[in-house]
């Protein structure tokens, strides 16, 4: 191993033993070699260190936390002891394929600023389908809050970022760290956070290099998060959006949480927040009484319809 490896790949993990096992093979398999892995266990997990120290390779490091913080503070406590100049995440159900790190850093050399944020795109896998997300890529002049969230069809966003796709120079992940305690939006609350650092840019690689596992049948605590929470730090990022994208994200990612309830009073309140703070279109309208009148297994089965999803015995190949 290098003394000093370029860059430093940051997976948070809990009691996934398996899942992070794979995620870490997915890391040193890359075909740059000159990177560190280091996975930040969050809190006391015996199977989990267990597993990990089967793993016979120089590069992999363990960080196991006193207690539990969540995946955000593990992520900080990886980027402060980074010693590589680039850093990327994975998170622990994901896998990256093999020449990930060597296209974003090779993108990253033809950056023209000097602190350059650099994803990609992934395969999205779920029990029914494969997709290639983002489906586009940012033009330029577009402003990025209205790419991550402005709807071009009623049941897909064009634009996406995940965290396993990120990386960027380390000093930029300790200088704006993960909003700790955030369960939802992580990536985007990051994103839009960092974008706003002098000198700095967000970079697409084109082609998928990340495999997000999405088994819908498995619990994820990203998942749980009450819509009041997301209103909150949705009020106190607003700056961060354009009012076209506030308007999106209100009606689309927020509604889809509080639709839950069944509440008018939640339909009204979520409404008069994109109205009153944003400038919705008619998709966002449509957008929005469709994620409220429309059970979610029917609208995920109409949306799979609409955008010709490939069955599972169909899968992008991606090896």
């Amino acid at each position: 191993m290098p003394a000093v490896p370029d860059v430093t790949v940051v997976i948070p993990t809990r009691f996934r033993p398996d899942l992070v096992i794979r995620a870490v093979r997915s890391a040193l398999a890359q075909t740059h070699p000159a990177l560190e892995v280091i996975v930040v266990v969050d809190g006391p997990d015996d199977d989990t260190r267990d597993a990990l120290a089967a793993v016979s390779d120089a590069r992999l490091r363990v960080m196991v936390l006193a207690e539990k913080g969540g995946a955000p503070n593990a992520r900080n406590v990886g980027a402060r002891a980074a010693t590589g100049s680039w850093t990327a995440y994975l998170d622990d159900d994901d896998e990256w394929l093999p020449e990930k790190v060597a296209t974003q850093l090779a993108l990253a050399a033809t950056a023209s600023v000097r602190t350059p944020i650099v994803a990609s795109r992934l395969i999205n896998r779920t029990p029914r389908a494969d997709s290639v997300m983002p489906r586009r890529l940012p033009v330029p002049g577009e402003p990025l809050s209205e790419y991550l969230t402005v709807r071009r069809g009623l049941f897909y966003g064009d634009g996406f970022i995940q965290t396993s796709t990120i990386m960027a120079p380390t000093e930029l992940f300790r200088r704006v760290p993960f909003t700790v305690g955030l369960r939802r939006q992580q990536e985007l609350d990051w994103t839009l956070r960092a974008l706003q650092q002098p000198g700095t840019e967000l970079y697409f690689a084109a082609e998928p290099l990340v495999l997000w596992h999405q088994d819908e049948n498995r619990d994820r605590i990203s998942l749980h998060m009450p819509w009041e929470e997301q209103l909150e730090w949705l009020r106190r990022s607003r700056a961060l959006f354009t009012p076209r994208a506030y308007a999106a994200f209100t009606m689309s990612v927020l509604g889809s949480m509080a639709a839950t309830t069944r509440s008018r009073t939640v339909f009204r309140e979520i409404l008069a927040e994109a109205r009153g703070h944003g400038r919705p279109r008619a998709i966002d309208y449509l957008t929005f009484l469709q994620i409220w009148l429309l059970p979610p297994g029917l609208r995920h089965r109409v949306r799979d319809v609409v955008l010709g999803r490939r069955r599972s015995a169909d899968p992008v190949d991606v090896r």
